[in-house]
C-alpha cells in the first residue's frame, strides 16, 4: 500500500462533483450545480473589453503577478468594496484563486489537527472540504429561516473555548438559501466579544437579492460594526462575471494577511493575471450594476417558476424555504424519508438534485435536499420539480 498522509486517506469525493457527469446528460434535468446559466454570462461585455485591450495591457496579463494580486484591480475592487461600506483603507485585499482558496488559506495559517472550528449546519460544502482537509473538528450549529440558532451559539461558545473559526455565510446561504436578519446579525457580533477567534464571513451570493428592499439585509458584518473579533471578508467573482474566472478575495487584518500572502505564495504564487485584466477593466467600465440587474431579474424569474412548481407539485409534509436572492431552494422532508432513496427514483425518472447530508459536516441528516434553479434552462424547471415530487411521493408510500 502506498504510504499516503492522513491528509489523503481521508479524502472523500464530493456528490455534487460526482452528480456532474449526469448532469451533462441530454436526458437529464438537473438542479444539482450551484453554477450560473451560461446564456447569462457577460459575453458581448467581454469582448468589448478585450478588444479594447493595449499590447501592454496583454502582455502584463500573460505574465507572472504579485502574490497579492494585480494592482490595478486590487485599487478597482478596494472602491467596489468601498461603495458596500466595507472598511477597506483599515485592512488589507488578497486577490485568491477562486473564494474557495481564500477559505484554504485561512484554513492554512489557523487550523492544526483536531483544532475545534465551529460552521452552521448546513454548510457549504466547499468549506467542508477545505476543513477536513486541515483535520479540524468541526462543531455544528442548526440554521432557523433567519440565520444562525444563537442559543445554539452561544452554548458552543462556551462549550469549545479553543475554537479557532467561526465559519458563517449568511447572504442567500449555500445551501440553505436563507439571509441573515438584521438581529441575527448582531447577536452574532455581540457574543464575539472577548472571545479569541477569527469570523469568517463568506459573501458569494450577496449582490443577487431579488428585491431592492432587501439590499440593507446585505450590508456585511464587516462593514456595520467595530469588529468583536477579527472578521475575514470573503468574496467572489463567480457569481457576478464567470466561475471559469477562478477569482476571489479575502478582505482581512494586515497581521492575516501577512500570513495569508506567505500561505498562498505556496499554493501558486499567483492568480491567473489576465483574468484579473479582465476583472479590472470589467469593474471600472461601468458594465457591473446593469449586468447585476439583469441577473437579478433573470433569477428572481427562475425562483419564481421553481416555488410555483414546488407548490403545485409537492405532498404534504414537504417544507422549503422561499428565497429572496442567491441559487438555492432548500427542501425539507419528513423526518426519517432518506433523500438519496429519493435521489435514485428521481435519476431514473429524469432529474437530479443534491441529498442534505452532502451539506452536513458529519454526513448524517438526509431528510432534506437542495435545489439550484441557477443553471437550468427555465422551460425544465417545472418538469424536473415534477419528477422529484414524484419520487417523494413514491418513497411516501413505501412508508
Amino acid at each position: 500500500m502506498l504510504p499516503f498522509s492522513r491528509n489523503a486517506r481521508s479524502m472523500r469525493t464530493s456528490e455534487i462533483r460526482d452528480l456532474m457527469s449526469l448532469a451533462t446528460r441530454p436526458d437529464i434535468i438537473s438542479f444539482s450545480g450551484g453554477m450560473p446559466n451560461n446564456d447569462l454570462f457577460p459575453i458581448a461585455e467581454l469582448d468589448e473589453i478585450y478588444q479594447s485591450l493595449s499590447n501592454k495591457d496583454k502582455q502584463t496579463g500573460m505574465q507572472y503577478g504579485p502574490t497579492p494580486g494585480y494592482p490595478p484591480l486590487l485599487e478597482s475592487l478596494a472602491d467596489y468594496l468601498a461603495s458596500k461600506g466595507l472598511p477597506v483603507a483599515a485592512n488589507r485585499l488578497i486577490i485568491t484563486t477562486g473564494s474557495l482558496q481564500a477559505i484554504s488559506l485561512l484554513g492554512k495559517v489557523f487550523l492544526d489537527p483536531d483544532d475545534d472550528i465551529l460552521v452552521e449546519n448546513p454548510c457549504f460544502i466547499g468549506a467542508i472540504s477545505v476543513f477536513k482537509s486541515y483535520q479540524a473538528c468541526m462543531r455544528t450549529i442548526a440554521l432557523d429561516e433567519d440565520g444562525i440558532l444563537i442559543t445554539e451559539l452561544e452554548k458552543a461558545l462556551h462549550r469549545y473555548p479553543g475554537a479557532k473559526l467561526l465559519y458563517l455565510t449568511p447572504y442567500f446561504h449555500n445551501p440553505a438559501g436563507i439571509i441573515y436578519s438584521d438581529e441575527k446579525k448582531k447577536a452574532v457580533l455581540n457574543l464575539l466579544h472577548g472571545k479569541n477567534l477569527v469570523l469568517l464571513e463568506d459573501d458569494p451570493y450577496g449582490e443577487l437579492y431579488f428585491d431592492e428592499k432587501d439590499l440593507p439585509l446585505t450590508m456585511p458584518m464587516k462593514a456595520t460594526a467595530d469588529e468583536p473579533a477579527p472578521i475575514c471578508y470573503i468574496g467572489s467573482f463567480s457569481k457576478i462575471f464567470g466561475p471559469g474566472m477562478r477569482l476571489g478575495w479575502l478582505l482581512t487584518a494586515q497581521e492575516i494577511y501577512d500570513k495569508c500572502e506567505l500561505a498562498k505564495q505556496s499554493f501558486d504564487a499567483c492568480t491567473a493575471t489576465f483574468n484579473q485584466v479582465l476583472a479590472d477593466k470589467f469593474l471600472r467600465s461601468g458594465k457591473l450594476g446593469p449586468y447585476l440587474s439583469r441577473l437579478r431579474q433573470a433569477y428572481a424569474r427562475r425562483a419564481g417558476i421553481m416555488l410555483r412548481a414546488l407548490q403545485t407539485c409537492m405532498p404534504e409534509g414537504v417544507r422549503w424555504n422561499m428565497p429572496r436572492g442567491g441559487f438555492y431552494i432548500w427542501v425539507q422532508l419528513p423526518q426519517k424519508m432518506d433523500a438519496t432513496e429519493i435521489l435514485k427514483k428521481a435519476i431514473t425518472g429524469g432529474a437530479v438534485f443534491v441529498s442534505g447530508k452532502t451539506f452536513d459536516p458529519h454526513g448524517v441528516r438526509n431528510n432534506c435536499l437542495r435545489l439550484s434553479f441557477s443553471h437550468t434552462p427555465e422551460n425544465q424547471i417545472d418538469a424536473g420539480v415534477r419528477i422529484i415530487a414524484e419520487a417523494i411521493k413514491s418513497q411516501i408510500a413505501l412508508k
